[in-house]
């Protein structure tokens, strides 16, 4: 009688864990979440899910941990939940619920964040994905500001384009982006910039090493006429708050003329090495780097970015050969709308996740030149998976 009872009340509480398990994942595929799996061990219940529903990172992480709260935390484990990039892992979120059916008490206050990931995507990455993010289209318009004060008689001279951009996720970690520049107005920037033309095209693939060694490896067309390959690789240490970071690109000179590539077989390397540290209290990030720029020169830059929801803003300060010392300040803003969802396979039409300038205001024109290597890359998105980052977001949603 009593192994009866004890052998109903297992079962019951595995069918349970079962129920919650696809129930939750069935409704983070609804709210538009990518790549949803879930799995349950003998401590711990894992879920992972790719934000592709709301631009902000920190908000989907939180509507995501949401969703798993009011479903229900597993009793006496521990729940984590992974969230991927091109399905590579970033972070994980963990949290453990009272040994009393008190679940509801929990808050996103007390979830966890860190780059460890344990054995746990070990675990869940055997599970078939739901909603895979593979061969999904996005269309992103991408508004391109540029300015420049060099004629006395005229306070700016301006570059504005409209730069739609498809990017699709071709298999696990890489990316294809492909970018049309479409002037909408010009004043001082050159016949070519009155053209029609390639932005950036380019295929990246991401990748994540043991020991927490994020990396991506970019091949195609940069901006700043720039094409050749692109390697870039972070690694956090114990503290968090501390990490260091390489890259090092090999390229060469290649302008358009509508679309007629012009380009130099000469290529040359450019490389940069150094650390950050990151002051969860204010969202800031200290980084200070080595580098050898596009035209030779060697220096040092130093930058201080504070991160809010919908901006990034920050300072940043170099020194290179031949060069006068160079400064000036950068922003990156959330472009509305921040919730978007996808109809299985039809791509989705959207303004690019934000738009971003950098001002010099040392007016230097010939040194200190940095390509970015995919269209995607700035302040504002280098920081979307930090830990500390989205933690506040988390907390503060």
């Amino acid at each position: 009688m009593w192994l009866c009872m004890l052998l109903a009340a297992i079962y019951s509480q595995v069918a349970w864990g079962q129920t919650g398990g696809e129930t939750t994942t069935e409704e983070l595929v609804q709210m538009g979440f990518e790549n949803v799996r879930w799995t349950e061990t003998e401590t711990e219940r894992i879920y992972t899910v790719e934000n592709s529903a709301y631009k902000l990172n920190g908000v989907g992480v939180a509507k995501a941990i949401e969703t798993i709260q009011k479903n229900g935390l597993p009793e006496g484990k521990t729940c984590r939940l992974i969230i991927t990039k091109l399905n590579i892992p970033q972070i994980s979120l963990t949290c453990t619920a009272p040994e009393a059916d008190d679940s509801v008490q929990v808050s996103n206050e007390d979830w966890r964040v860190s780059y460890d990931l344990d054995d746990s995507w070990k675990e869940v990455k055997k599970e078939k994905k739901k909603n895979s993010s593979l061969f999904k289209v996005d269309i992103l318009i991408y508004p391109q500001l540029s300015f420049k004060n060099l004629i006395i008689t005229q306070i700016y001279q301006v570059l504005f384009d409209l730069s739609p951009t498809i990017e699709v996720s071709l298999w696990e970690g890489m990316k294809l982006s492909g970018q049309l520049r479409v002037p909408v107005y010009n004043d001082g920037y050159g016949y070519l910039e009155d053209k029609i033309h390639p932005g950036h095209l380019t295929l990246s693939q991401r990748f994540r090493l043991p020991y927490n060694i994020f990396g991506k490896v970019t091949a195609g067309y940069f901006n700043l006429d720039r094409y050749g390959f692109d390697v870039q690789l972070m690694h956090p240490f114990k503290d968090e708050r501390f990490s260091v970071e390489a890259r090092v690109g090999y390229t060469g000179i290649g302008y358009w003329e509508g679309f007629h590539l012009h380009y130099d077989k000469t290529m040359n390397f450019t490389w940069s090495f150094g650390g950050s540290f990151y002051w969860p209290q204010y969202n800031t990030q200290f980084t200070l780097k080595a580098h050898q720029f596009i035209l030779g020169e060697k220096g040092v830059r130093f930058d201080m970015i504070r991160h809010f929801r919908y901006a990034s803003i920050g300072f940043y300060a170099m020194k290179a050969q031949y060069a006068n010392s160079n400064g000036g300040f950068r922003f990156q803003v959330a472009l509305p709308p921040y919730k978007q969802k996808r109809h299985k396979y039809i791509p989705r039409i959207s303004t690019s996740k934000n738009m971003g300038i950098a001002y010099n205001a040392g007016n230097e024109r010939y040194y200190y030149k940095q390509y970015t290597a995919e269209v995607s890359d700035n302040i504002m998105e280098d920081n979307s998976f930090n830990p500390f980052f989205i933690k506040s977001e988390i907390t503060n949603y």
